[in-house]
């Protein structure tokens, strides 16, 4: 895709998906606006391996679908 589109369109178009964000658009506090799309997938480490072929100077991951419920440790 070369289009940009907003968090908010990528979360419509790949619901519960991993997606990589190439040229990401951040606001002050660096969370995510807007970017390019140039990976997606349910599975993450697919993604990761995307991210580590491209080698994108600027990017970042992105999980669209709902935070997992109490008890559930995630790392950053």
């Amino acid at each position: 895709m070369d289009s940009v589109l907003t968090v908010e369109e990528i979360r419509e178009r790949f619901p519960s998906e991993w997606v990589l964000i190439g040229d990401p658009q951040t606001a002050e506090t660096l969370a995510v606006q807007a970017g390019k799309v140039l990976c997606h997938s349910k599975d993450r480490d697919e993604v990761y391996r995307k991210a580590i072929e491209l080698r994108p100077k600027r990017f970042a991951f992105l999980y669209t679908g709902p935070i997992p419920a109490e008890g559930t440790a995630i790392v950053l």
